[in-house]
């Protein structure tokens, strides 16, 4: 660029005008709601409404037997129970997002406090970030952030950044029109807001600042509320839904019951005040039925299993802001990911140097090949932060030779300081190479160092090949094109020696030739080593892979290839869609593609977030990784949006899940965790299920046959809210299963119910009922003090005589069915525990240490409320032997479990 020019810049009224015209460089960020909001809304939960409904119930019922039957307070015990139950899953999982969110936060700190040099008035001065407007004039240099959209007005060798937007992390600009990319995402005279200068330096005009650049589109678009609904979200409103129709199907029968019993057995004149006492009685007997059947451990279970998932994940560093994104990881069936940064380090690496001379660093062309990489450069290497991890200043792949050298133990920095510059041609785009003429420290003679495109280097060359020309410039461009294949950066090295003061550059070109060709290197963004062994995990897993990506079409499938996502069976045309083709397709035509797609490259930020909107529409869950601000508006639009620690602030916003460790395996282990949470919550469904069939036929039983539940509200209580509780925390607590990554994705419109499960039910449920209704008339036809003398034959014979029954139950007996019915229950939580494993429910029981200990305070609860409860809970203590013979005698229930399993596996 030989003509220079004089910018102005904006005055003062001018920049006053612009600034009431459109608005100052300030993203809008959208308020937070209110604590007290975001705490409400975890009473939208389906679970806990059908709760908050029974509660009412429990509340009225309690009235009635508090005020009109004179019972005592404890009556009120039930709906305190159902309450306390509400406000701990409420107020656990609120208390774990908060956590989670000032984590966040921490994490996610922005400074806008940054000076610019803008022209105005004539003159170069400085001006915050924020209060740069339309119009202004700003001067950047090489390391510094593109504080709003513009056009160029002049640049020097300018390489941009743009991995936070397209996902390029080296594009080319120039003002010349004639060297335009036209196959790039944004114009090549143009650069954006939040991409960075990582060579040369340039002046360009403002044209579009704040919510109105490419960057704050997507940080609008980020700001949208999240209405997609989670799978988990989905699955327990069908089962509220099923649980509200049951229970009022239950006691509408309950009340039909007793008033059939009532007019059968009515041989007396009708009495009305009878009929209104007996009425009110049925109907508080219907309502305990549905306070019964809702399950108030369920939302306990659920907020406790993605508690304990949350915190367990951070330890696998993965920090989960949305506490739902645990469980619906889960059940993801697309993964869209981007390239650089999340597959890639997103630092360039020499992947191969191709150097036929060298020998190694101790010979003439090992100083002079150091000296090429280390002198011939503007990168530099940042060593500041951390001793292992070194930051590279400047061009990243100038960068990736200091890299180089210094893992072959050569510093850079003494060489270049020790090089006495005599003249230097930087990289520009229309020469395609760098030059630089040193005077060597040793001999005072000159030596030329060039490097740049293969290609053109070769051309300043007398021989393509060794020193002594014994490999041809066709071998050369043979080794190049593999490279090349490979979607590799290829960088050519030569040198001559000359005079020191030989005249070398000319009108800002080489006048030199008879160069010697050196060699050349491959140069990549490697892939992450675990990346493809996690790639591997989740297709096998069932979970397509999708790469999204600003890359080139052959970096893009290249990389795909590494990571095992492109194989011999794909093509082109079936698996892969640039970013133009994408935004030119309809709708419909496109849904027809997206189960073969694997790889979208050339993609603009908001294609990512229309393919995760179609995707959904054909029925998948979708999560989506990211780091860059390009990615933000998918991210917010899948079901899970997985972020990288080292992302931009916009794309963490916009996520539900930050990986802090950037890496792609931890998406695996997120996908295990949701799997074996979900499988914990079916357990204890399945578990607590059982005992509300149980209690409820019992109930309706009792309404049929005039028989009074043995169980009272308080036992209830016991066996309802706090053995659940127990159970909820046992159950959430079971350590995750790899077993759980060789499934397949379950259906989206699957109920958390599966078949299997119903049968386990109403079959484990049933037999319940069928053992203590036995159970019951045995108690009520013989006068037992010890079970020491059961006798097997008489409990048959009172069974299937339940009409002769007489006698009422003692104390003594109402306390050995309530001990019963629990231990009954407490086995049956260790084949909850075995469900969907194939294995025996000792299975690494010695790794559940929280299960074993919350089984251990179950029976001593029971023990200790059966001893001490007295008339609160309407028992008496029992002799030791007949716990024993209780424990003993119920484990049956684990032992038929345990045959059953023995089969199935066999």
């Amino acid at each position: 660029m030989a003509e220079k020019h004089h910018y102005k810049g904006l005055t003062d009224t001018q920049v006053l005008e612009n600034h009431q015209k459109y608005g100052n460089n300030q993203l809008t960020k959208k308020e937070g709601e209110p604590l007290w909001k975001q705490f409400l809304e975890k009473f939208t939960d389906p679970i806990i409404i059908i709760l908050l409904v029974a509660l009412l119930f429990s509340f009225g019922a309690s009235s009635y037997e508090y005020f009109v039957n004179h019972h005592g307070f404890h009556t009120f015990l039930e709906p305190c129970g159902i309450l306390f139950a509400i406000l701990l899953a409420t107020g656990v999982a609120f208390y774990f997002e908060q956590r989670a969110n000032k984590q966040f936060e921490l994490l996610n700190q922005v400074n806008d406090e940054v000076y610019y040099k803008v022209i105005r008035n004539e003159r170069v001065t400085q001006v915050l970030k924020n209060d740069i407007v339309v119009g202004d004039t700003i001067i950047l240099e090489t390391g510094e952030e593109v504080p709003a959209d513009g056009d160029l007005l002049e640049a020097i060798s300018l390489q941009v950044n743009e991995s936070t937007l397209t996902g390029e992390p080296v594009v080319e600009k120039t003002i010349e029109s004639n060297k335009f990319d036209q196959e790039a995402t944004y114009p090549s005279n143009h650069i954006c807001r939040g991409t960075s200068i990582v060579d040369g330096h340039c002046i360009y005009e403002v044209t579009k600042v704040g919510d109105a650049t490419e960057y704050g589109k997507v940080f609008e678009g980020v700001q949208i509320d999240n209405t997609v609904k989670t799978p988990l979200n989905e699955q327990l409103d069908k089962l509220a839904s099923i649980i509200t129709k049951v229970s009022y199907a239950i006691a509408v029968l309950v009340v039909i019951g007793r008033l059939l019993l009532y007019f059968k057995g009515l041989h007396t004149s009708f009495d009305w005040i009878a009929f209104g006492g007996y009425l009110l009685n049925t109907i508080m007997i219907a309502i305990t039925v549905i306070v019964v059947a809702v399950p108030e451990g369920l939302p306990m279970s659920v907020t406790l299993s993605l508690a304990y998932s949350m915190r367990s994940m951070m330890k696998t560093n993965n920090l989960v802001r949305r506490m739902h994104a645990c469980e619906t990881m889960g059940a993801t069936t697309v993964i869209c990911t981007d390239k650089t940064g999340t597959l890639t380090q997103n630092q360039m690496t020499v992947y191969e140097p191709f150097f036929p001379d060298f020998k190694g660093f101790d010979d003439n062309f090992g100083q002079l090949l150091a000296e090429a990489m280390a002198v011939n450069s503007t990168a530099y290497l940042d060593f500041s932060s951390n001793a292992t991890e070194v930051k590279v200043l400047g061009n990243p792949t100038e960068g990736a030779l200091l890299l180089w050298l210094g893992k072959q133990d050569v510093n850079y920095l003494p060489l270049r300081e020790k090089a006495e510059i005599i003249s230097q041609l930087t990289f520009s785009t229309e020469r395609k190479y760098m030059a630089t003429f040193v005077k060597h420290p040793k001999t005072g003679k000159g030596v030329l160092y060039v490097k740049g495109a293969p290609e053109i280097v070769m051309n300043f060359c007398q021989t393509a090949g060794k020193l002594n020309a014994a490999l041809t410039r066709e071998a050369f461009e043979e080794k190049l094109l593999q490279y090349q294949n490979q979607a590799m950066r290829t960088i050519g090295f030569a040198y001559k020696e000359l005079e020191a003061d030989t005249p070398v550059f000319e009108n800002g070109k080489l006048a030199v030739n008879g160069l010697h060709f050196m060699g050349i290197t491959a140069i990549s963004d490697p892939v992450r080593a675990d990346v493809p062994e996690a790639i591997r995990e989740c297709l096998h897993a069932g979970i397509q892979i999708k790469i999204v990506t600003g890359d080139t079409s052959a970096t893009a499938k290249e990389i795909a290839r590494q990571i095992s996502l492109w194989d011999d069976t794909c093509t082109d045309e079936r698996n892969m869609i640039t970013g133009t083709e994408f935004a030119a397709m309809p709708d419909e035509e496109l849904k027809e593609r997206l189960a073969d797609i694997r790889v979208v490259s050339r993609a603009r930020p908001l294609d990512k977030a229309r393919l995760v909107n179609l995707l959904q529409q054909r029925g998948e869950v979708v999560a989506v990784t990211g780091d860059g601000t390009n990615d933000a508006p998918a991210l917010k639009a899948a079901q899970v949006g997985l972020s990288m620690g080292d992302g931009t602030a916009v794309a963490k916003e916009a996520s539900d899940i930050t990986i802090l460790d950037n890496s792609f395996s931890s998406i695996g282990k997120a996908v295990m965790w949701g799997r074996s949470l979900h499988l914990n919550i079916q357990r204890f469904i399945l578990f607590q299920m059982t005992i509300n069939v149980a209690a409820c036929i019992i109930v309706l039983i009792g309404a049929f046959l005039g028989v009074q539940s043995p169980l009272t509200v308080t036992q209830m209580l016991w066996v309802n809210l706090i053995m659940d509780t127990f159970a909820a925390l046992a159950l959430a607590s079971l350590p995750p299963s790899k077993s759980v990554m060789n499934d397949k994705p379950r259906a989206k419109g699957a109920n958390i119910i599966s078949r299997t499960m119903v049968k386990g039910i109403f079959g484990v449920g049933g037999f319940f009922v069928l053992l203590l209704f036995g159970l019951l008339q045995y108690f009520k036809n013989e006068d037992i003090t010890s079970l020491a003398g059961f006798s097997i034959t008489d409990y048959f014979s009172h069974f299937f005589h339940f009409g002769a029954a007489q006698g009422e139950l003692s104390a003594y007996e109402l306390s050995l069915f309530f001990s019963i019915f629990v231990m009954l229950q407490f086995w049956n939580m260790f084949n909850a525990k075995a469900y969907r494993t194939g294995k025996s429910t000792f299975y690494n029981l010695s790794e559940c240490q929280g299960f074993i200990l919350i089984a251990m305070a179950i029976i001593i609860g029971q023990i200790f409320i059966t001893t001490f409860g007295g008339e609160m809970f309407d028992v008496t203590p029992l002799q030791l032997d007949d716990w024993l013979i209780i424990i003993g005698g119920t484990s049956f229930v684990l032992w038929v479990g345990e045959i059953a399993r023995l089969f199935r596996r066999g």
